[in-house]
């Protein structure tokens, strides 16, 4: 039997109308999908959780702060006694000792008596409130200061008299014991992506570690013979490889860990030589390049536990997905073209990534615009996502949208260019002007 023969016959079996449908993208997406889990939780130190998904309610152990703290560098006082204190006539007060953050020994503040006292000491007995060391004379006798001198030049700073030019009420300038939380509230819900605040809170209420969903190791490579590093001669029929480094950011952008291996030439041994290498390293692996119809398409040769795929979408019609190594790592082959492998990664590799972050939003954020010039043409039967530009409006109304450059898969700049995608149905052939449409931000 001719090969034509055999392909005809294969094609009429189901197996092999399976295997050449043509899969909408939501199908693409489910498939993959459900093949993906959110990642088993780990306990991890506090700087190697940044970006990761807390997976338990965190509470505050004790009252934050835990006692009451001057808010500014000053004088702490009994508000009775700069009660009447003015610019022509200041409350005089003798300075009974200098309280820096962190003291442990504390002066009290009787009738008529000032301790200097510093951002973040706490607060001594007797003492009712913060005069801000701008409202002083700072123990100099000549007019409001605008700072205290250092420790180290002025020894005696703690003592004395302290000339104080404006009144104060009760607790001010002072931060009260438990004012930024209470014994007992929640600090963080589980589903907390920690970011450098949540890090932050979490160090002050005495967390070391926290428990959470790591980060999703993606290892990242182009295919390609004709693909020359940035910083290298390109030379006749050579490009440089952008979809390593684009694909590579944008995994970190999606919040996971990512390593770029680089390219790898059309070898199908050294590409799944590469593969199989990185694999110890990878909770995913994404591919660029290989997966179309042509004799060099180096990833379809090389990885027959991916199942490659046409799909209704342009750009981005060929697609490659499945699980490999022993223990069935995701494998994305998504293909060559710069806009190409952008766009499918955005539509396939990222919301992966998030699953196995087990972050709340899994998908970008849709939402319906209005295209002024409206859209000439797009191919019927294929979902197509043009770069655009999205400028929102007033709540409750409909931005716009812009196309930027044209359809083109390989028009990166382009693409550079676009803070968004315009989402074109595979029923409708052009948008008229005005029309609205869906639109993917992608920030």
């Amino acid at each position: 039997m001719s090969s034509t023969a055999a392909r005809a016959a294969d094609q009429g079996t189901g197996e092999g109308r399976e295997r050449h449908r043509v899969w909408s993208v939501a199908e693409h997406l489910d498939d993959i999908l459900g093949h993906i889990h959110p990642l088993d939780p780990i306990e991890l130190q506090l700087l190697d959780a940044l970006g990761c998904v807390l997976v338990e309610d965190v509470t505050v152990p004790a009252a934050l702060p835990p006692f009451d703290n001057s808010a500014m560098d000053g004088y702490a006082v009994r508000t009775a006694d700069v009660g009447a204190a003015t610019g022509e006539h200041p409350a005089v007060l003798t300075v009974v000792g200098d309280i820096a953050a962190g003291s442990g020994e504390l002066p009290a503040v009787g009738p008529g008596e000032a301790a200097r006292i510093m951002t973040g000491a706490p607060l001594p007995p007797g003492g009712q409130a913060v005069v801000p060391v701008e409202w002083t004379d700072g123990g100099l006798d000549n007019g409001p200061v605008s700072g205290m001198p250092a420790r180290s030049s002025d020894p005696h700073g703690g003592s004395g008299l302290v000339r104080v030019f404006r009144p104060v009420r009760d607790g001010q300038h002072v931060r009260t014991r438990g004012s930024d939380a209470g014994a007992g509230e929640l600090a963080l819900s589980a589903g907390t992506v920690l970011g450098a605040a949540q890090i932050g809170l979490l160090a002050a209420i005495g967390r070391s570690t926290v428990r959470v969903r790591p980060r999703p190791r993606v290892v990242v490579l182009s295919t390609g013979s004709e693909l020359v590093q940035p910083g290298e001669e390109t030379g006749p029929g050579r490009i440089y490889d952008s979809n390593s480094y684009q694909l590579t950011a944008a995994a970190q952008e999606a919040g996971a860990i990512a390593y770029r291996v680089g390219s790898v030439a059309d070898d199908a041994e050294t590409l799944r030589a590469t593969v199989e290498d990185q694999l110890s390293r990878a909770d995913i692996v994404v591919t660029s390049g290989g997966v179309s119809v042509g004799a060099y398409d180096v990833v379809k040769e090389a990885m027959h536990e991916v199942e490659f795929r046409t799909l209704a979408m342009q750009p981005g019609k060929p697609q490659g997905f499945g699980r490999v190594g022993s223990d069935r790592t995701p494998l994305l082959a998504l293909p060559g073209n710069p806009v190409s492998s952008y766009v499918s990664f955005e539509l396939f590799v990222r919301p992966v990534i998030r699953t196995m972050l087990g972050a709340g939003l899994v998908h970008r954020t849709t939402v319906r615009a209005v295209c002024p010039d409206g859209i000439a043409s797009s191919p019927e039967g294929r979902r197509q996502f043009l770069r655009g530009w999205y400028e929102s409006a007033a709540p409750g109304q409909p931005g716009t949208v812009a196309p930027v450059g044209g359809a083109g898969s390989h028009l990166i700049k382009a693409l550079a260019r676009a803070n968004a995608l315009i989402v074109i149905p595979e029923d409708v052939a052009e948008v008229a002007p005005g029309a609205e449409v869906d639109v993917v931000l992608l920030a």
